[in-house]
């Protein structure tokens, strides 16, 4: 399908807001696009988000791009680019990255249900437009405004653009996820049904070491976090930190092993490739922390994490060696006491995972936003999500009141 740099017609059914001369374009191959011009949107809806964080590094045109040159995505893989660029007299007002899926996997907010309901009913759920990083369970902007732009009136001209994509491409759907609260509710103003799930983070409350943090845990968890960390190393393990110039192909190709290892045993196909890996190594590199477990001079499990303006991001992991925690220390501790000794307000550790609470994370919402072009359909899934978001929020504050900080008992 060609429709780059052609208009995919925004105003067709109403759906654009009347401010003249807008044009909204598709793009299949984010290259085609400035970086510079794509960071600066980016940035900006991350400040508007009021996130804190000025560089969320999976929304970066860098990220993207290699997701894109490794062919983790387009091709066969059933994500196909088709990012939607929102412009007025020739100036652009934002972005969004999009991908027609023709399946649901890689997403972490799962709609297999919603399919096979519909399917069965004698409807087509896929194709489906998903507004997201591909891969990647971490909150950040879908809506990329350029600065000094109207939220609302921008979000709007993204969604008209999106809506008459979905048209073109006779999909059932649009999907956007792990956005933010205040995009949501951009979303929700514009007719997406809004869906909430948890994660767990770890939240910096100021300590300047790992024993602070530790001496904000009740006596027992404090206690089992020392004991789990010292039988982690227990076979002379030893841990390294490694980001920026010191990354290396053979930091990579160890760490690859890993990945794959565990992809293989999780997902049946890992969804990154080697390339992929080198590619963000070339153009990221100071945002990118490996932490290495190393025994008898071998590399034997590792993690990657992405490092944002205020947050480190904790995403794969993987081990050719089991040990005993092992991977809370690879995974949770040494991210924890990274972000402590560089001043990262929290650490956001993936997609579920309730041992993590245990460790010191709390549950934390998250938000998606999903536009259903089926009435039936539409209806079926907005009860669901009543449903289901009151689940979410009791679950939520249950969880809290088990985590393992202090309540005055020491």
């Amino acid at each position: 399908m060609e429709t780059t740099g052609e208009s995919c017609g925004a105003a067709e059914g109403g759906d654009a807001p009347a401010t003249g001369a807008l044009q909204v374009r598709v793009v299949q191959r984010i290259s085609e696009i400035a970086a510079a011009e794509w960071d600066r949107c980016a940035h900006s809806a991350e400040s508007m988000a009021g996130a804190g964080e000025s560089h969320n590094p999976f929304v970066s045109h860098a990220f993207l791009s290699a997701l894109e040159e490794s062919g983790c995505v387009g091709g066969r893989t059933g994500w196909l680019p088709l990012h939607v660029a929102a412009e007025r007299d020739g100036r652009v007002i934002g972005y969004a990255p999009c991908y027609l899926k023709s399946h649901s996997q890689g997403e972490y907010v799962f709609d297999h249900g919603w399919a096979d309901a519909f399917e069965r009913a004698g409807g087509r759920y896929y194709p489906k437009l998903q507004v997201s990083v591909p891969f990647t369970p971490v909150t950040g902007p879908r809506f990329l405004i350029a600065p000094g732009e109207d939220a609302d009136e921008a979000t709007a001209a993204l969604v008209a653009g999106l809506r008459a994509l979905r048209r073109q491409v006779e999909a059932s759907s649009i999907h956007a996820t792990f956005l933010p609260e205040t995009e949501a509710e951009r979303a929700g103003a514009l007719g997406f049904l809004r869906r909430v799930d948890q994660q767990f983070h770890w939240d910096n409350d100021g300590y300047s070491t790992f024993d602070d943090f530790l001496g904000a845990l009740a006596s027992r968890k404090r206690k089992a976090i020392k004991r789990e960390r010292r039988d982690a190393l227990a076979s002379g393990i030893t841990i390294e930190w490694v980001t920026g110039a010191d990354l290396r192909d053979e930091h990579w190709d160890a760490f690859y092993r890993f990945y794959m290892d565990t992809g293989s045993r999780k997902w049946g196909r890992p969804y990154l490739n080697r390339r992929f890996f080198s590619l963000i190594g070339e153009r990221m590199p100071e945002r990118i922390l490996l932490v290495m477990a190393r025994r008898e001079g071998q590399y034997v499990a590792g993690a990657i994490n992405l490092i944002g303006d205020r947050a480190l991001y904790g995403r794969n992991w993987g081990c050719i060696e089991d040990h005993p925690f092992l991977h809370f220390e690879v995974c949770y501790y040494q991210a924890i006491d990274f972000a402590i000794r560089h001043g990262l307000a929290r650490v956001e550790a993936g997609a579920q995972g309730e041992h993590k609470l245990a460790r010191g994370y709390r549950p934390v919402i998250t938000h998606s936003a999903h536009d259903i072009a089926d009435s039936g359909l539409r209806a079926a899934i907005a009860d669901y999500l009543r449903r289901e978001a009151r689940h979410v929020a009791a679950a939520a504050e249950e969880l809290d009141a088990a985590t393992p900080f202090r309540r005055g008992e020491d």
